[in-house]
C-alpha cells in the first residue's frame, strides 16, 4: 500500500506581503503528477490546509479543485485539521465527500475516525486525529489533561486500535526534538509531546513542523511544507514523503523532490556589489530573495532600487556596526527576561543538540526551587 504524505499547505498564505496562491496552485498540480506517476493508493494531508481559520474564497476554490481532481483519479484522501484551520469549517460536507473517498477528521468528541483499507498484506487502518489542545480533550472525555502530553496520551488510550493489524495515524502536533523554522509561529514549549505516545502505530504522518524530518524513530515523520514559507527554509529541498506499508512491521519511506515556480534564496554584500552585473550574472533573479546589505549607511529607497534588478525581493536587511550593536543589546535584554529554567533549557539543547524531556525539566525545576528556598 503506497501513500503520499503531505501537510501544511497553508493555502492563501502571504510571505512578506507576497501572495503565494499562484505558487501553491503550481505545486499542487505538480503533486497531482506525482500521485499519478507513483500510482498512489491514497493521499494524506496532515493539517494546516489553510493559512487562516476563515480562508479566502480563492484558497477554498484552489483546494476544491485539488480534491476534485484526486477524487476523479479514484485516489482516496485523508485529511485532518491543523492549528491554523477551523475544524468545523474544514469538515463541512464531510459525510457527502466520504462517498467519493475524501475523508475529513470531524471535530474531536472523544472518538477518532478510522478508515479501513485492504491490500495483499491484509487490512490497514488510517486514524484521523485533528489538532488537539488539553481543553479539547478535557471537554470531550471529561478527564483531567493538564498538558499536551497528557491530552495525547488520553486521546490515544481511547482509540480502539486494531491489534495485529497495520495502524497509521494522521496527526498535527509538535513532537519533542523536532527542528523548527521561522514560519512556525509559537510552537514548542508546553505544546510538546514525546514520540513515545505514538508507539502503537506503524507510521505516524505528522503536520505542524515545516522542515521534513523524522522524530524519535523513522516512522514518526513530518513531511514538511510543499513550499518555502520563510528564509530559514531557504536551504531546504522540499518534497513529498512516499510511505509504503508492507506486512506489519515493514514500512518503507522515501521522498520525491518538489520544484517550485520560484525558489527562495539569501544573498549578502554591499549595495554596489549586489547591483553589479558580475554579481548577479547567471543568478536566478526571479527567485524570492532576502538581501542583506553590509553598507554602514542605509541606502535611500533601497528596496525599490534593488527590485530594479531583483523583482521579487521580499526582505531587505542590514548587517553593519549599528545592527550588530542593536542585536547584542536585544540579546542581553532577552537573557535578563528569561527564567533560570529557560536559560538552563537553552544551555542543555546547545550542549546535547536535543531538548530536555519533561522528566528532566521537572528535575531541574525542583533543584532550582530547592536552591531558592535555601537562599543559595
Amino acid at each position: 500500500m503506497k501513500l503520499l504524505h503531505l501537510s501544511d499547505l497553508h493555502l492563501g498564505k502571504r510571505v512578506h506581503e507576497f501572495p503565494m496562491l499562484e505558487d501553491q496552485e503550481i505545486i499542487l498540480r505538480q503533486i497531482l503528477g506525482i500521485v499519478s506517476r507513483e500510482q498512489a493508493d491514497g493521499v494524506i494531508l496532515a493539517g494546516d490546509i489553510y493559512d487562516k481559520p476563515v480562508p479566502s474564497g480563492e484558497a477554498v476554490r484552489l483546494f476544491d479543485r485539488f480534491l476534485t481532481e484526486l477524487a476523479d483519479m479514484g485516489v482516496p484522501v485523508f485529511i485532518v485539521s491543523g492549528n491554523h484551520d477551523s475544524p468545523e469549517r474544514l469538515a463541512f460536507g464531510a459525510q457527502l465527500m466520504s462517498r467519493r473517498r475524501v475523508y475529513f477528521s470531524p471535530v474531536y468528541d472523544g472518538k477518532v475516525q478510522k478508515v479501513r483499507l485492504e491490500d495483499s498484506y491484509g487490512e490497514a487502518y488510517i486514524w484521523l486525529l485533528p489538532f488537539l489542545k488539553p481543553a479539547f480533550v478535557r471537554h470531550a472525555l471529561g478527564e483531567e489533561a493538564g498538558s499536551y502530553q497528557e491530552a495525547l496520551e488520553l486521546a490515544v488510550a481511547h482509540m480502539d486500535l486494531e491489534e495485529g493489524k497495520r495502524n497509521l495515524l494522521v496527526a498535527h502536533q509538535f513532537v519533542t526534538g523536532a527542528a523548527q523554522c521561522e514560519s512556525e509561529a509559537s510552537v514548542g514549549g508546553l505544546e510538546q509531546v514525546d514520540a513515545s505516545v505514538f508507539d502503537a502505530f506503524d507510521y505516524v504522518a505528522l503536520g505542524h513542523i515545516h522542515s521534513p524530518q523524522s522524530v524519535g524513530r523513522p516512522c514518526v515523520r513530518y513531511c514538511g511544507t510543499p513550499l518555502k514559507y520563510s528564509f530559514s527554509e531557504a536551504g531546504q529541498q522540499k518534497s513529498v514523503t512516499v510511505v509504503e506499508l508492507k506486512e506489519k512491521g515493514n514500512v518503507e519511506i522515501r521522498t520525491v523532490p518538489l520544484h517550485p515556480r520560484r525558489d527562495m534564496h539569501k544573498i549578502k554584500g554591499s549595495y554596489m556589489e549586489v547591483m553589479s552585473r558580475g554579481f548577479y550574472e547567471g543568478m536566478d533573479r526571479e527567485a524570492y530573495l532576502q538581501v542583506t546589505l553590509t553598507d554602514e549607511e542605509d541606502i535611500p529607497d533601497g528596496m525599490q532600487k534593488l527590485r530594479s534588478v531583483y523583482p521579487n525581493l521580499m526582505r531587505l536587511e542590514y548587517d553593519n556596526k549599528r545592527t550588530q550593536e542593536t542585536r547584542q543589546i536585544e540579546e542581553a535584554v532577552q537573557v535578563e527576561e528569561k527564567t533560570e529554567l529557560e536559560l538552563f533549557r537553552e544551555f542543555y539543547e546547545l550542549q546535547n543538540n536535543q531538548p530536555m524531556t519533561q522528566e528532566q525539566e521537572a528535575l531541574v525545576a525542583g533543584f532550582l526551587q530547592e536552591l531558592r528556598e535555601s537562599g543559595a
